[in-house]
């Protein structure tokens, strides 16, 4: 009796194999080509719900970064405006100071309306095309005085210097992260009603019957200008706080700024860990692939030069 003999079933066999290996081999080239382990989130089935919420996190993250950089740029911008008009505030005082000091008030006048220009422009200072200290009505300038004498047109009465101002009472705030929000807007009318008031009672006295302010001062003159001196340094000291007040502001738009990019260092190298291929074993995956693709490919092809008539005697 002789056994039937069949290849069919090692044909089937080795195919698959053959098949797996070549899959396998594949699979670990192109982990080694791309650096990752796949490119959708089948290849990551067993952790596709974390990688999407990381990767959800992460885009999050990235628009903060990107608001942030926007404010931190503005509140830069705005704290050489802030500085500007605290500098205004500062340099009238001296201004006054020196007039005091050699009871001469020739330059004084002019110094004092150069500091006003100063003043006036930085409160009107823009930012991408939108004005810093407008409040909400950002396209429109907040401080409408050019010279000083505006401050005393039509007078008396002297003009309201609430008149002087367009912005609105909109504070901005800003969202650094989920859980920090900051107030990063300062209002023209806040920051200049104080220093628009002395620039203009300066501007009605040497207007008025004690002034002009130039030459020698008088005794009268002299102690009005004590008391501007004194109420401009007053001014020059709240404004230096709102300067103060917006480099609170910066290093904490700065801070945030930190936390986040660690942060995002930290999900990165989260999302990596499940992302991104391990080389060596790729390599070694790759390897073994085609050491398996190899011995499949030689044993089908034993197989196939296996055949009955080889074990039949010639006739």
């Amino acid at each position: 009796m002789v056994d039937r003999v069949s290849t069919a079933g090692q044909y089937s066999a080795i195919l698959a194999n053959l098949m797996t290996s070549e899959a396998a081999q594949t699979n670990a080239a192109n982990r080694i080509s791309s650096t990752v382990n796949g490119d959708d989130l089948k290849a990551f089935a067993p952790q596709a719900e974390t990688l999407t919420a990381m990767k959800s996190v992460d885009a999050r993250i990235t628009n903060y970064q990107s608001q942030n950089t926007l404010i931190a740029a503005k509140l830069t911008v705005q704290d050489q405006a802030l500085s500007a008009v605290a500098g205004s505030a500062t340099a009238v005082r001296q201004a006054l100071a020196d007039a005091l000091g050699s009871g001469d008030a020739t330059s004084m006048m002019a110094s004092i309306q150069s500091q006003f220009s100063t003043a006036v422009g930085s409160l009107n200072t823009q930012y991408d095309g939108k004005y810093l200290f407008a409040g909400g009505q950002i396209n429109t300038q907040p401080v409408t005085a050019s010279q000083m004498t505006d401050l005393t047109a039509g007078s008396p009465p002297l003009p309201a210097i609430s008149g002087f101002f367009q912005n609105d009472s909109h504070i901005t705030q800003a969202k650094l992260d989920d859980t920090t929000t900051v107030t990063t807007g300062q209002l023209a009318s806040n920051l200049g009603t104080p220093l628009l008031t002395e620039f203009q009672a300066i501007q009605a006295y040497n207007d008025g019957p004690s002034g002009p302010l130039t030459g020698t001062l008088n005794a009268a003159q002299q102690a009005f200008l004590t008391q501007e001196m004194q109420n401009f340094t007053t001014i020059a000291t709240n404004l230096t706080q709102a300067t103060a007040q917006n480099g609170l502001v910066q290093d904490q738009v700065t801070q945030v700024a930190t936390n986040l990019t660690t942060q995002q260092n930290t999900l990165t190298s989260m999302i990596g860990n499940i992302t991104d291929a391990d080389m060596a074993k790729a390599a070694t995956d790759l390897s073994n692939a085609q050491l398996s693709v190899q011995a499949s490919a030689k044993v089908l092809q034993a197989l196939q030069s296996d055949s009955l008539l080889q074990l039949l005697p010639v006739a």
